[in-house]
């Protein structure tokens, strides 16, 4: 049997819906699925020290590793203790000196660059601090590291580093499904966006455009929090739109939204972030073969009209509105798009992204 090593230098909490705690756990189902036996180093430091004693001893009694996959916290490595402090600052890399000593390739993906961005949370002696210690990854990273993955290749614009090693993407993906293709008949065209609402994702052109179209039912699922916080704000003159409908469901429980949906969304303010951040959603709206609307000039977009997926607009309320009406006129159209999602959803499962990263290790060795 192939063997591997899993390593994310974090705790993951399953209980959380966002993309940190999600995807590891998708890709590490993948690679069961493709047949590897996985050895997994996750936790806490006292928890990935335990398990990295146990990896050693087994090479010790011979056993063989076909590569390492690491995926990064959203923050420094050495910071992922719940108290923040560096408690074990040997404990990671020092691991991965020891598997590229022992001829495993290490591949990592690498999670997020937003540390880099004007609109970085933390602020003054500990933004400077932090900032030093994503730093220290990326230096490490030259000397471990055999590939480097990151959500899109247009994030290696961005990162503060030269790079000595192969480097490509490896975005999201997604859990096949048994679809339930049977839509009940609306005369309503039913738009459907599941996310955030944070600084982000911003999408007042949207609300316009929906407030102007009584054909139209836009179906919001976001976090509670975050949807009572934009109503007070850019929100409020739209709370209370009929054809407006807010729930407030985990990922389980989103079927029957997906089932009565006939185009999903992703049409938000386009700023430099987004021409490399690849949310999990897109993947998943393939998933549910949902044709998608998204903003061009985004990651989301262009990859949406590379794929001829969906439509890649403008953030422009009008021009919205014209598409919404040209597709209410023309449901055909969206009908269309699906020879080519079926196409998209065969190469973008969570198991088609396992498969990249073997055979990419595979290709090293020739």
């Amino acid at each position: 049997m192939k063997n591997i090593i899993f390593h994310i230098p974090f705790e993951i909490d399953p209980n959380r819906s966002s993309g940190t705690n999600i995807r590891p756990l998708k890709m590490l189902q993948a690679f069961r699925n493709i047949g590897f036996q996985v050895d997994i180093v996750m936790g806490n430091g006292a928890e990935r020290k335990k398990s990295i004693l146990k990896i050693k001893e087994q090479l010790r009694l011979g056993k063989t590793y076909d590569f390492v996959y690491s995926e990064s916290s959203t923050l420094p490595t050495l910071l992922t203790e719940k108290n923040h402090f560096p408690s074990y600052p040997f404990l990671d890399f020092g691991f991965f000196r020891f598997c590229k000593k022992n001829n495993i390739p290490i591949t990592l993906f690498y999670r997020d660059i937003f540390w880099n961005f004007k609109g970085y949370s933390l602020k003054g002696i500990k933004a400077f601090f932090t900032k030093i210690m994503y730093h220290y990854d990326l230096y490490r990273y030259k000397d471990l590291l055999d590939i480097l993955y990151l959500p899109s290749f247009q994030m290696k614009d961005f990162i503060p580093s030269s790079f000595n090693y192969k480097i490509d993407d490896l975005p999201p993906g997604f859990q096949e499904l048994e679809l339930n293709k049977d839509k009940s008949p609306s005369s309503k065209l039913n738009i459907f966006y599941v996310g955030g609402f944070s600084s982000h994702y911003q999408m007042e052109e949207l609300f316009k455009a929906v407030s102007q179209l009584e054909f139209i039912n836009l179906t919001i699922c976001t976090r509670e929090a975050e949807w009572l916080s934009a109503k007070k704000g850019t929100y409020a003159s739209y709370a209370g739109l009929k054809n407006l409908h807010v729930v407030h469901k985990q990922s389980h429980e989103l079927e029957e939204l997906y089932q009565e949906s006939d185009i999903a969304l992703l049409f938000v303010k386009p700023f430099d972030y987004w021409r490399f951040a690849v949310p999990i959603k897109l993947f998943e709206y393939i998933g549910h073969m949902k044709p998608i609307i998204a903003t061009k000039g985004t990651y989301p977009g262009i990859f949406v009209e590379n794929h001829n997926i969906g439509w890649s607009i403008k953030y422009d309320s009008n021009t919205l509105i014209d598409l919404l009406k040209n597709l209410n006129r023309n449901r055909t159209e969206i009908e269309s798009k699906q020879a080519h999602l079926t196409i998209a959803y065969e190469n973008n499962t969570w198991e088609a992204r396992a498969r990249k990263v073997m055979n990419q290790v595979k290709e090293l060795s020739q």
